[in-house]
């Protein structure tokens, strides 16, 4: 087969993500901790710790910025305003070694923003997505797609991105889902996840698309793989990732280490996870691909600080060489 011009595309947001580190807060929860919020004093100035400005966030932004540190010829698929920002973040994504000739420039609308309070290792974030228009661009011949969120308005570049994979067969896509897309439910997205390598969500995710219960991890992984992804994934936070082919189910624990900021974790678990499986490794190979990038990524603040290199991932595998997927 004729080498890809590019090892990964990467589709979807970006933006400019604020964090703002605030110490006088407090946390409610209820069921368990399967439902906390943040509590802050209503009417007053709450004073902030620390500012941190990361262009270029955004779950496709963040894996494309992974891919390119892990070594694969990586181009991002996204659309940003015609604004300060929007440059700022074509100079992070070029500084990174990320093709940007597929992004397009909306001369009307600026960029997208969030604000992310960090408070205790925990996020909450407050997004604004632009009502952008959505197209998928002419794609370069690629090995693999990694797809994730976007905002309202992209079933027409869904439906784009499914016809060009059916005229590629042998490109492998990641989905990740977004906000918008695990909003319209699992049979409008089914498409997506039938044709999808690996299909990856988290906990919560996996129960709102199933719309039941907190459940154990193992029978929402089973009844997920029912959409026929060639790799089913979930991740739990402390609790690990788990996986299945639909023939094994597999789990590895999380790696201990300093928590600071969770922003990322997934992403970058998700993008360790693909590159693992795109260099041929096994199903619990990559499980641990995932885990080591993820838990180097949640000792910074902000998604793309701790993302590694090869060499890097390489050892941290080896400095928690106990810690293996198991079968379960």
């Amino acid at each position: 087969m004729k080498r890809s011009l590019f090892d990964v595309v990467s589709i979807g947001d970006c933006m400019l993500d604020v964090f703002v580190t605030i110490h006088e807060a407090s946390v409610s929860c209820v069921l368990k901790k399967e439902a906390c919020q943040l509590c802050l004093p209503y009417g007053e100035k709450v004073p902030a710790e620390k500012i941190t400005k990361i262009p270029g966030a955004g779950n496709s932004s963040n894996a494309a910025v992974g891919f390119s540190r892990l070594g694969l010829a990586t181009a991002m698929v996204s659309t940003i305003g015609n604004d300060e920002t929007g440059q700022m973040i074509l100079t992070h994504w070029r500084q990174e070694g990320v093709a940007t000739h597929l992004v397009t420039r909306d001369k009307k609308l600026e960029t997208n923003y969030s604000t992310i309070l960090s408070f205790q290792g925990e996020r909450t974030i407050l997004v604004y997505h632009q009502p952008y228009k959505f197209h998928l661009p002419e794609l370069p011949k690629t090995g693999w797609i990694y797809y994730s969120s976007l905002g309202k308005g992209h079933e027409g570049l869904e439906k784009q991105l499914l016809a060009y994979l059916k005229e590629h067969p042998d490109t492998k896509l990641t989905f990740n889902p977004g906000t918008h897309q695990l909003r319209r439910g699992l049979k409008a997205i089914k498409p997506v996840i039938a044709r999808s390598e690996v299909f990856i969500v988290n906990k919560e995710e996996a129960e709102l698309l199933l719309d039941c219960e907190p459940s154990p991890v193992p029978e929402l992984l089973e009844q997920l793989h029912l959409y026929k992804a060639a790799l089913t994934v979930i991740t739990d936070g402390v609790n690990g990732s788990y996986a299945t082919d639909g023939d094994e189910q597999w789990h590895c624990p999380m790696f201990p280490g300093k928590e600071v900021e969770r922003t990322g974790a997934g992403d970058s678990f998700a993008t360790a996870f693909s590159y693992a499986r795109f260099q041929g490794k096994t199903l619990p190979e990559a499980l641990r691909y995932g885990s080591a990038q993820a838990w180097s990524v949640v000792q910074y603040i902000g998604p793309q600080a701790g993302l590694l290199s090869e060499g890097k991932i390489n050892k941290v595998l080896k400095q928690f060489i106990k810690i293996q997927a198991k079968r379960i």
